[in-house]
């Protein structure tokens, strides 16, 4: 009995180790950035919208680079977002309270994708907490927009250049 209970549980942590080896083995990472500007004329403390220019996925080539298609990926999820101050190269994120990334297709509703509240950053790029959402519809779209919703409590006394990376990690099934 005790022989059939030990392959048992040998069986099941096998089973558990390979599935885990073989996502790995069908997960590829995508990576994008995009760039938007907080202007100097920006309201103190009020949550406030900032449009970013599409993000052209480029998803299809990527896919295909990795021997898979859009239609196997089956789970796409946001690994990090991290915003970087570009210009002016000295600032920091010490003027910005806090901010959330949303992100939507023209067929896809929009949803939050990363964010951050009560920031009190001395650096000028800042980690997002992403959000768990499944992304698999907005990474296969030709292109997604990102909306940034900001407050800031600082007076900014010029515009302020952030550019934002994200990396995706995407699983596609083998067939």
């Amino acid at each position: 009995m005790k022989i059939k209970t030990y392959a048992a549980i040998t069986f099941l942590v096998l089973l558990i180790a390979s599935c885990s080896v073989v996502d790995s083995l069908l997960t590829i990472n995508i990576a994008t950035q995009t760039s938007f500007k907080i202007e100097s004329g920006f309201p103190l403390n009020v949550a406030s919208e900032i449009i970013t220019p599409d993000v052209t996925t480029n998803s299809s080539a990527i896919f295909e680079n990795n021997n898979t298609k859009a239609d196997l990926v089956k789970d796409v999820k946001l690994k990090e977002l991290k915003l970087t101050i570009t210009d002016p190269s000295n600032k920091t994120f010490s003027f910005l309270k806090s901010i959330h990334l949303y992100i939507s297709t023209d067929a896809d509703d929009e949803i939050e994708l990363a964010y951050s509240d009560d920031i009190n950053s001395t650096s000028n790029t800042l980690n997002l907490t992403c959000t768990a959402q499944k992304l698999d519809k907005y990474i296969k779209a030709p292109s997604y927009k990102i909306r940034a919703k900001a407050v800031i409590k600082e007076t900014l006394s010029q515009d302020i250049t952030v550019k934002s990376d994200m990396k995706f990690s995407v699983t596609a099934d083998p067939f």
